[in-house]
């Protein structure tokens, strides 16, 4: 392991400022699940490491009139114990709740969860320079493929293995970041790049970039929501497939959905085809089985992962029902 400076700024205007005049490669941590791993494997050597749990003011979890606000620091078993957040975002607590293990959800951060690198076996092997490291290939191509993407593939063939971020992209979440220029607002779902984009990243993060917290919307009358992860171990493990679903009933039918997928693209992969399928139409087993039929029309497998085509129609099809039960 490369030796590396460490920073514990004591607020945030010292994280941006420290950003902005920082020298090398520069990375920030915030429970450090992920990071360290990175580093003691070789992925990454940083020349600086930030600590942003020492910054005050960056765990918190606040409602208001427009919604929920959730500090980037907050950790993700503080998330999935809120009771508000079990209420008011079912989907959302779901995500939470089944995130590794509970020992790494009181470590691990909301705004880590988000920012986490692919798993990628080649990715994550110091001795092997895929596109993603600034190589040629994706080696995973043609290579041992069993956990990687079926939509989306191309330059990189890695799945993105959040759980919260389907959940909150579906909940038309957004995300404040700042930096040494000042405060925006994204919506999440453009928070994340697909290789074609930028193959050696997965989000739009500029190296003076921070996230500061996630908005996300006040539920409406009518919404629903659930989020369904289907693991090759019963616990502490990343999603094959997930599904994240927030759907607004008006009686019987749905009138407005929202699909978004982990485990099976790059980047968080949202399911329009389905939702199109879906709106307008009444809840039931075979509406819900088409519309994740029509949608693993577009996917694209590779040699060893064709099993998961049919793992998604089946764990699409019973987010959609879980959420419309409610």
């Amino acid at each position: 392991m490369k030796a590396f400076q460490f920073g514990s700024p004591k607020s945030l205007e010292q994280v941006t400022a420290y950003l902005a005049g920082a020298d090398g490669d520069v990375r920030l941590m915030g429970g450090g699940t992920d990071l360290l791993g990175e580093i003691k494997e070789g992925t990454i050597q940083p020349d600086v490491v930030v600590d942003l749990k020492a910054v005050p003011g960056l765990a918190f979890i606040r409602r208001d009139a427009d919604g929920l606000a959730i500090g980037a620091c907050t950790a993700v078993a503080d998330l999935a114990a809120d009771p508000d957040v079990a209420r008011d975002y079912r989907g959302l607590h779901e995500a939470a709740a089944v995130v590794a293990s509970p020992q790494l959800r009181n470590m691990g951060t909301v705004g880590g969860n988000l920012c986490q690198r692919p798993r990628c076996w080649y990715f994550r092997d110091a001795a092997t320079v895929c596109n993603k490291k600034g190589g040629s290939q994706c080696f995973a191509e043609q290579g041992r493929n069993k956990y990687h993407a079926v939509f989306g593939g191309g330059l990189c063939w890695s799945v993105y293995p959040s759980d919260l971020a389907p959940a909150l992209i579906a909940l038309e979440s957004k995300v404040v970041v700042a930096s040494p220029q000042g405060e925006r607002t994204i919506p999440l779902a453009e928070f994340y790049a697909p290789p074609i984009v930028n193959v050696r990243k997965e989000n739009i993060l500029s190296r003076q970039d921070v996230v500061k917290e996630i908005r996300v919307p006040a539920p409406k009358k009518g919404d629903r929501g659930a989020y369904v992860k289907f693991m090759e171990r019963g616990a502490w493990d990343f999603a094959v497939v997930s599904a994240a679903v927030k759907l607004t009933l008006a009686g019987n039918s749905i009138s407005d959905v929202r699909i978004v997928c982990g485990g099976v693209a790059p980047v968080p992969w949202r399911l329009k085809a389905a939702e199109d399928a879906l709106r307008g139409r009444t809840v039931s087993e075979s509406a819900a089985a088409q519309a994740a039929a029509r949608a693993a029309g577009d996917a694209r497998p590779l040699a060893e992962n064709g099993y998961k085509v049919d793992i998604f129609k089946a764990v699409v099809a019973r987010a959609v029902l879980a959420a419309a039960k409610g």
